[in-house]
């Protein structure tokens, strides 16, 4: 029979985490770009073959999302957007982790915590990036009919994916909202 625990984070749990943030995005700049989404992607294909609770499996999937991101050719993230979800990858870079991830049930809980924050803090850049997806795949149909086409089609929706992440991250730090992963 499954046992459900949860728990909340208070103000200064949070905190706890967003030092340790801070610090390793401190550190990162040692760290190149490759070695980032390197150690990331690894961390997303060692969690997907072990057994982990359900909130750590969604969490770390996750990752894969922000890999994406910037692998993507037509996307091409780029500037102060790439940076922050580079910043956000480099504390997965890290191997000194918060809690071991040997210890069974328990070793990835600091990672799933780390990504669900870094997730809300790269919301905009992750909504954009679901809505250039869904276009692209609808604009599928021109790859051979007018590749050209597709091409300029693409790129107008990307800068305007970028502007809209724009306007919302102006909008939420307007509004005082917390920036998680700082740039």
């Amino acid at each position: 029979m499954p046992v459900k625990i949860a728990f909340e984070l208070s103000d200064a749990d949070l905190e706890y985490f967003r030092s340790a943030m801070r610090e390793v995005k401190t550190t990162a700049h040692g760290l190149d770009e490759k070695a980032i989404i390197t150690a990331a992607s690894r961390l997303a294909a060692e969690t997907g073959a072990r057994e982990l609770p359900e909130f750590v499996r969604e969490r770390l999937g996750k990752l894969e999302v922000l890999i994406r991101m910037l692998d993507d050719a037509e996307w091409r993230l780029e500037g102060r957007h790439r940076a922050r979800v580079l910043g956000a990858l480099a504390y997965f870079a890290e191997p000194a982790d918060l809690i071991p991830d040997q210890i069974p049930g328990l070793g990835f809980l600091d990672d799933a915590i780390m990504v669900e924050l870094v997730v809300q803090d790269l919301q905009h850049e992750i909504e954009s990036y679901a809505d250039f997806c869904r276009y692209r795949e609808e604009q599928k149909h021109l790859e051979e009919l007018d590749p050209e086409l597709r091409r300029i089609r693409l790129e107008k929706r990307r800068r305007a994916m970028y502007a809209r992440m724009e306007a919302r991250r102006e909008r939420r730090e307007r509004r005082g909202g917390f920036l998680f992963v700082l740039s």
